[in-house]
């Protein structure tokens, strides 16, 4: 007689691990991206919130040239302006106009020149409006000033074309701006982090756990053998 006996199959299911991490890896990747925009725009906006508002005033000096002297020459004689008008020479009689130190004039003065126009750009920037632009004004009136101590021997004159104005609103990026900012850049590490993430964790997504066949009766013949 032939029995046939089966030993019960038992199904081994994979083990899955938990915890934070497995949790982790589980959300899908583009929320990586997200959690990077998100972070960075709330970052980002309460920087533009935080931070005192920067106001910045110009004025305008131009180089003339006298009889005794050309367009060139003037053009050369206002680079050279444009790169002594934040020297201690000059800082130090505007201090007096401005009502502030050295110091603060150095640091919130900056000039600039163009090559085709003989005129130099003085700005200053301070937290509050008024302030940047007495800074403004004051160092282009000592700079007119020095220029003219030497008008005989350089052959230009320096006169002020336009007076610094009190600004009427800041120069500092807004909350809305920065938060922009600290979204596109939260977004891009997020992005970044993606990408460089291990190759194990990029494909864990993607696999398939092996699930076993059926099982299989044994037959087992119980006659014994002649």
């Amino acid at each position: 007689m032939t029995e046939t006996s089966a030993r019960p199959h038992r199904q081994h299911r994979p083990h899955r691990p938990s915890g934070p991490a497995h949790r982790v890896r589980a959300l899908p990747p583009w929320s990586l991206v997200a959690a990077g925009t998100l972070a960075g725009g709330l970052l980002g906006g309460a920087y533009g919130v935080l931070q005192p508002p920067v106001y910045s005033a110009t004025a305008y000096v131009v180089a003339v040239p006298t009889e005794q002297s050309d367009t060139a020459s003037a053009l050369g004689f206002a680079q050279a302006y444009g790169r002594v008008a934040t020297q201690l020479a000059v800082l130090g009689d505007a201090q007096v106009w401005a009502g502030v130190p050295v110091e603060t004039l150095r640091s919130g003065v900056r000039t600039a020149t163009s090559p085709d126009a003989p005129m130099v750009a003085i700005t200053g920037t301070s937290s509050r409006a008024d302030t940047a632009a007495d800074m403004a004004n004051a160092v282009s009136r000592a700079l007119t000033r020095h220029a003219r101590d030497s008008q005989a021997t350089t052959h230009v004159e320096l006169q002020q074309f336009a007076r610094a104005v009190e600004p009427a609103e800041p120069s500092s990026a807004s909350p809305a701006v920065t938060g922009l900012v600290g979204a596109s850049a939260g977004g891009l590490l997020g992005a970044l982090a993606l990408l460089v993430r291990p190759r194990g964790d990029r494909e864990e997504s993607g696999r398939t756990a092996a699930v076993p066949g059926p099982a299989v009766a044994v037959a087992v013949d119980a006659r014994p053998a002649p």
